[in-house]
């Protein structure tokens, strides 16, 4: 069978078969518990497609002269100098009974949590974001549930859902995060959790505001049971307030932190508070394959965090995102070319043609990402990553673009 494709109803096959509807019905079940159909509502069951992961344009070659704004790097000027710190290091071995999380790391971590408004007096480390949404997923989910998930959304997570045989189920985001309709909307739809990205979000680089936030929760309290993940990608580098959606109504709950955007993503050291469930059995699954994050990289991310340096280092490089970020907004602006990017790294442009805007910016030495990885149902766009996009370019990127955009309605010759 082909992926997408439906499966027979259970006693049409059975008819076929000449088997009971029940040794039918047994089998629907086991295929669903091993990830290779989904049971979608009045749809019915269906193929998973596999493989979940797509050919991505940033890894084509970047041709010379062109700049990449496609990739979604922080900018590696902005990162802390790995050098001091790896001099100092305490190298001391680790041994298999070294606890999952060095305490100094912990106490300095849930302080960072708390600072933030989040619980965190149930804490652990993983190796990324993405690792870290996979792990808690796992421990309360099985194949064939739903999670609600942000469209526009980072297009890994919505692989990983596919991958682990989740069925997901998309929710409209603006600039101050999830549309209040939209989610709820897919809240209704039987979903057992819900991912969220508080800000910085991939590719949209909405923010939850304060009010938005309080209709969100109103809807969420509607949903008790929900298992709620939220994710913070670009943490103190973000140029926007940390909110959180978790009050005390929520029994299940996970807000992950990563550190990929503001020490640099070759670590991959995500920190994971939650529900103390919800941590133990995460934390108890780690223990079981990796044990833990190595406490080599443990002890590196505590000395870059800490440092009495950090605060003005990220205070710095959040200033100075937000600033080339608001130069390109500002220049789409004044050319009327409408464009979304609340915080973060990167701008989001509705486009009519995805595929000729790209190709024709590429064309004139400006690489971007096409939007069809990101979208699930959204309108076409493109991503542009303004991390490293220097201010004084902004003029003439926006003239491009305002171009590019303007030659898909002229008429042809």
């Amino acid at each position: 069978m082909q992926p997408a494709e439906a499966l027979p109803p259970v006693r049409e096959l059975a008819q076929k078969l000449k088997v009971s509807p029940a040794t039918v019905a047994a089998a629907y079940r086991l295929l669903r518990a091993r990830g290779l159909t989904a049971a979608n509502g009045r749809r019915g069951t269906r193929v998973i497609p596999r493989p979940p992961t797509r050919a991505r344009s940033d890894l084509r070659p970047v041709a010379e002269g062109a700049t990449d704004l496609s990739s979604g790097n922080p900018d590696g000027a902005l990162l802390p100098s790995l050098a001091p710190a790896l001099q100092q290091l305490d190298a001391a071995a680790a041994l298999y009974d070294a606890p999952p999380l060095l305490p100094s790391l912990a106490s300095f971590a849930a302080a960072e949590f708390e600072a933030d408004g989040i619980a965190a007096a149930a804490l652990t480390a993983v190796s990324g974001a993405l690792d870290a949404i996979e792990r808690v997923l796992r421990e309360h989910l099985r194949p064939g549930d739903h999670v609600a998930l942000e469209d526009p959304c980072f297009p890994s997570v919505h692989d990983l859902l596919v991958a682990a045989g989740y069925v997901a189920v998309p929710f409209a985001v603006d600039d101050e995060g999830p549309e209040p309709a939209s989610f709820e909307a897919a809240l209704r739809q039987n979903c057992r959790a819900a991912i969220v990205t508080t800000r910085g979000q991939n590719p949209t680089g909405a923010a939850l505001t304060g009010q938005r936030a309080e209709k969100l929760r109103a809807a969420l309290r509607r949903h008790p049971d929900l298992l709620l993940i939220e994710s913070d990608p670009c943490g103190p580098v973000a140029g926007a307030p940390p909110i959180t959606l978790v009050d005390r109504s929520r029994h299940r709950w996970a807000h992950v932190k990563s550190t990929a955007k503001f020490l640099g993503p070759d670590l991959r050291v995500a920190f994971v508070a939650g529900d103390a469930l919800t941590i133990n059995r995460v934390e108890g699954r780690y223990v079981l394959g990796p044990r833990r994050v190595s406490h080599l990289l443990q002890r590196l991310v505590l000395a870059l965090w800490s440092d009495p340096s950090a605060g003005r280092r990220l205070a710095r490089a959040s200033e100075v995102y937000r600033h080339r970020r608001t130069a390109l907004l500002t220049e789409l602006a004044a050319r009327g070319v409408a464009a979304r990017g609340a915080s973060g790294l990167n701008v989001w442009v509705p486009v009519r043609d995805e595929s000729h805007s790209v190709h024709a910016l590429a064309a004139r030495g400006w690489i971007v990402a096409a939007g069809e990885p990101f979208r699930i149902q959204a309108t076409p766009g493109i991503r542009i990553t303004t991390a490293a996009l220097r201010p004084e370019a902004a003029p003439e990127l926006a003239a491009t673009l305002a171009d590019v955009l303007s030659s898909v309605h002229r008429p042809t010759a």
